[in-house]
């Protein structure tokens, strides 16, 4: 239709919410479907974090605020950076947004010009490469690799950067993947960075506090102070907070950065929701000692669904370091063929019939920038992760 946009055809609607989409119509439409498509966790937002915002509607807590966020929440983030991650922000150089995503595009919104190029390792989030393009810039890829756990190397990262590399876009514990970068791995690459002053660091550390065994989580400007002045690190209350539906993320950077951040804001949606922010307020200040009793859990579910999805003849499933996913791959299924007679020709019709023959909702790995392969969320209880694992086993030995 000629009346829409160029620029919109230049993007597609994110896999991931279709999928959700999908199988959700599916659930309404009466199909036995189990869904592990969304990344949300199934745990309840805290009593307190709840009540904070029940305590803000009732103070009358509920006008316009500041366009990107209140002083006191402003204040909490710039105390989480400090305990959390040793990095020493002033409240003029934080920007709040509704959620992650919206702040992540503004950065790209407020920063990118024809022909600027933004370096994303491949499996990468749906949105990354379509916040980029429908700011008017390029992506380019770096594939990292099964053979290398999904994390990209020093030397593939040196061999991307161009004079036209503006950001390097960074996320560790990674989605789709739940691969995290150790401070060693992290530092070989910060360190490749530093060889090239034109380069900006755009990090989402939203799987920051989803970290399970001995992995400890670390920020390219924590890992090499150096680059603090050209990074901006982006984080949020949704997912370890069980706050997807609040819709509060934030970002810390150079005070001029953040300034042309709070532009783009302004003229789009201005300020987060009042109530959401003063709920974010007290997730960041009040108690974290329910993070470690939810990680022992998603690390037992991740355990599980690694373990079934490893005994399928034909699937490799990496243990993941973070976040709630696996992204196990699927080489040994590409050609085979269903007792309907449909060839898995790829990861896409892979998840299409599972969908269709088993009731169970998976991302393709084309959705994230490497095939063949697919996305499971294990954010869900034990006994779905079970029954829907047992489906994905009970399709894979029907093909031949």
């Amino acid at each position: 239709m000629s009346f829409l946009s160029q620029t919109l055809a230049r993007v597609k609607p994110s896999p991931t919410v279709a999928v959700s989409n999908l199988a959700m119509e599916l659930k309404a439409a009466g199909k036995d479907v189990i869904s592990l498509g969304a990344g949300e966790p199934d745990f309840d937002t805290p009593e307190n974090i709840r009540a904070a915002g029940i305590a803000a509607i009732n103070e009358g807590k509920t006008r316009y605020t500041a366009v990107d966020g209140i002083p006191e929440l402003k204040q909490a983030i710039c105390a989480k950076l400090k305990r959390d991650n040793d990095l020493d922000y002033t409240p003029k150089q934080v920007t709040v947004g509704t959620g992650g995503k919206q702040v992540l595009y503004n950065a790209l919104m407020a920063t990118l010009n024809h022909d600027d190029e933004v370096i994303i390792p491949a499996p990468y989030w749906v949105s990354y490469p379509d916040m980029v393009l429908l700011a008017g810039g390029t992506p380019v890829f770096i594939e990292a690799t099964l053979e290398n756990r999904f994390k990209i190397t020093p030397e593939q990262l040196e061999a991307a950067i161009t004079r036209n590399t503006k950001w390097f876009l960074f996320n560790s514990p990674s989605n789709p993947t739940g691969a995290g970068y150790t401070r060693a791995e992290l530092k070989a690459l910060t360190d490749v960075l530093m060889r090239h002053p034109h380069v900006w660091v755009l990090t989402d550390d939203m799987y920051e506090h989803l970290a399970y065994d001995d992995f400890e989580f670390c920020t390219p400007a924590q890992v090499e102070p150096a680059l603090y002045d050209r990074t901006l690190t982006v984080n949020g209350v949704s997912k370890a907070y069980a706050m997807t539906g609040w819709r509060i993320g934030y970002a810390a950077g150079p005070e001029p950065l953040i300034t042309a951040i709070r532009k783009v804001q302004s003229q789009s949606t201005s300020n987060p929701c009042s109530i959401s922010q003063w709920a974010a307020v007290e997730a960041l200040n009040g108690p974290q000692d329910f993070l470690a009793p939810n990680n022992v859990v998603f690390a037992r579910r991740r355990d599980l669904v690694v373990s079934m999805l490893n005994e399928i003849e034909g699937i490799t499933c990496p243990t993941p370091e973070g976040a709630f996913y696996v992204y196990p791959f699927i080489s040994g299924l590409i050609g085979k063929t269903t007792p309907g007679g449909v060839t898995i020709t790829n990861d896409e019709v892979f998840a299409t019939q599972l969908l269709n023959d088993k009731g169970v909702a998976v991302v393709f790995g084309a959705a994230f920038g490497l095939s063949p392969a697919f996305r499971i969320s294990y954010a869900t209880s034990d006994a779905q992760l079970t029954e829907a694992c047992t489906r994905i086993q009970d399709f894979c030995k029907a093909l031949t």
